[in-house]
């Protein structure tokens, strides 16, 4: 069955010359970020991945189409058609969204499926969902543990989102069998700050590094993801000592309020916005523009892997 996949010129033809491209999500566009940062952010993680030397593809079902790259007219209307319009898709609603002819922006999940389908080994993020705190007796758990799980693409994020259980996050993602890798330090970053207080699984200093342990990875056949924990730079992080007692305000006015499931991290991420003045946005937007560096040079290396295969 054919779906309607729309594969951009620009990513298209780097992929047929076997040259390196950094999938990017979209839901930090219709979901993550105010307008304009939304887009500005959105234009300048793509500018970072091409100065790198690599191709950037943003993902994205645009009226029942599968896009793999976005132009500048799918981009302004992601970031300002609404919550109500564009859906947010992870594996569990992706199809359904393009089966109905409908639009949205994929978290995660929904991108490392989209990019595996399209051929691309890289993708870069902000922060990855994880074990939400609480989880015993909510199961509330993201779906893109699972996906890490079964689609085997190299993700490059800022740790795991610091308002999560990260020792529980860790965990799960040990039993699923996923690689996580944190370049250049011992400690797994948490997202707006450096350290999560907790030792990374593995550990790697250099780009080619990662890109030979994801390759090996590749032709074992083990199926599965790869996470790379890129630690926020230091000149834009903002420390544990500052930063937990908000999360533990903004989670606290959250049960006040009664937000369950999808409503909570929405809630806590604008709560600690506000709380921190607009810094928490500017370390994320920092955050991304990092890790879509660290990507491009990873898909350099993975393809130059391909080649020597």
């Amino acid at each position: 069955m054919n779906i309607g996949m729309d594969i951009q010129s620009e990513v298209a033809k780097t992929l047929a010359e076997n040259g390196p491209v950094v999938a990017l999500e979209s839901t930090i566009i219709s979901h993550g970020m105010p307008h304009p940062q939304n887009v500005e952010t959105a234009r300048l993680v793509e500018d970072t991945v091409r100065e790198e030397g690599a191709t950037p593809a943003t993902i994205a079902v645009i009226r029942g189409r599968l896009k793999i790259g976005l132009d500048e007219k799918d981009l302004e209307y992601l970031a300002t058609a609404g919550h109500r319009e564009v859906t947010k898709l992870t594996r569990a609603n992706l199809a359904q969204c393009i089966a109905a002819g409908g639009t949205g922006s994929t978290t995660v999940a929904a991108t490392m499926i989209a990019a595996y389908k399209a051929g691309i080994d890289v993708f870069a993020t902000g922060g990855i969902g994880g074990v939400h705190r609480g989880a015993e007796q909510t199961f509330d758990i993201s779906a893109d543990l699972q996906e890490l799980s079964k689609t085997p693409v190299a993700v490059v994020c800022a740790g795991a989102k610091a308002i999560l259980d990260i020792p529980k996050t860790l965990e799960v993602l040990e039993t699923l069998g996923v690689p996580v890798i944190t370049y250049a330090q011992s400690d797994f970053p948490a997202f707006w700050s450096r350290s999560s207080g907790l030792t990374s699984p593995m550990t790697a200093d250099e780009p080619m590094d990662i890109a030979r342990a994801f390759a090996t990875q590749r032709a074992l056949g083990l199926g599965t993801g790869c996470l790379i924990a890129n630690p926020i730079p230091e000149e834009d992080e903002i420390p544990p000592t500052t930063i937990n007692p908000l999360i533990e305000k903004a989670l606290a006015d959250a049960e006040t309020q009664n937000m369950t499931h999808g409503a909570v991290t929405p809630f806590v991420l604008q709560r600690i916005y506000e709380l921190t003045k607009g810094a928490s946005l500017a370390a994320n937007i920092a955050l991304v523009l990092n890790n879509a560096r660290l990507a491009a040079k990873i898909a350099m290396h993975v393809r130059k892997q391909s080649d020597n295969a």
